[in-house]
């Protein structure tokens, strides 16, 4: 037979155990993603102030292997003005993957070679840290907690499905001007469409005589 005592110790216990855990006090989830920039470089030699012969298809399948593409921000470190005429042979194959050339390089920890340039790929991931998250029991929630898992779901398919994850950091610019005539023919479109789902027509039912 248990002792009542033991079992009085334990009920406190066991109501502390479910409520540990990831708190969620609010309708916005405290799982959000978390963005993290990464930079690769590829030193390249220069040979009279453009790239030596070689390194622009060196470049190239470098940039292949890294599969460059929207997102990627590209940048050339050249502090002692080695290569004046590289830049226009990096834009070259650059522009092959439908990016352009940033205009300020981040720092890298190695000194670059005298006689070499510095090609730098710098290339952002978003990520929601800690989910899924089942740490918070919430068949025991006395402090009106959401899930500990809530968000996890909606913040990380965002998270994978942004094109640029530095947007979720300081947002994509919009244009400075706008087209009305442009903006219009969707609005033109829907108000001339026809009522009916067969492509544009009402369609007839057929009449109960067997169509006489």
């Amino acid at each position: 037979m248990i002792n009542k005592s033991i079992l009085a110790s334990l009920v406190p216990a066991l109501l502390l155990g479910g409520c540990v855990g990831t708190e969620n006090r609010g309708l916005e989830s405290v799982h959000q993603p978390v963005v993290s920039r990464a930079d690769y470089a590829l030193d390249l030699g220069v040979t009279g102030g453009a790239l030596a012969r070689g390194e622009q298809q060196r470049l190239a399948e470098w940039m292949t292997t890294m599969r460059l593409g929207y997102g990627d921000r590209v940048a050339i470190d050249d502090p002692a003005a080695e290569g004046p005429r590289a830049r226009a042979d990096v834009s070259a194959v650059v522009a092959r993957y439908g990016l352009l050339l940033a205009t300020d390089a981040p720092v890298t920890p190695a000194p670059i070679t005298p006689g070499s340039i510095r090609v730098v790929v710098s290339r952002m991931r978003a990520d929601v840290p800690r989910c899924p998250d089942w740490s918070r029991d919430g068949s025991n929630e006395f402090e009106s907690n959401t899930s500990s898992n809530y968000g996890c779901a909606t913040n990380r398919n965002l998270a994978a499905m942004i094109a640029n994850p530095a947007d979720l950091v300081r947002g994509a610019p919009g244009t400075e001007t706008s087209d009305t005539a442009l903006s219009y023919k969707a609005i033109d479109a829907y108000r001339k469409k026809p009522p009916g789902g067969g492509g544009g027509g009402a369609v007839a039912a057929p009449s109960a005589s067997g169509g006489k």
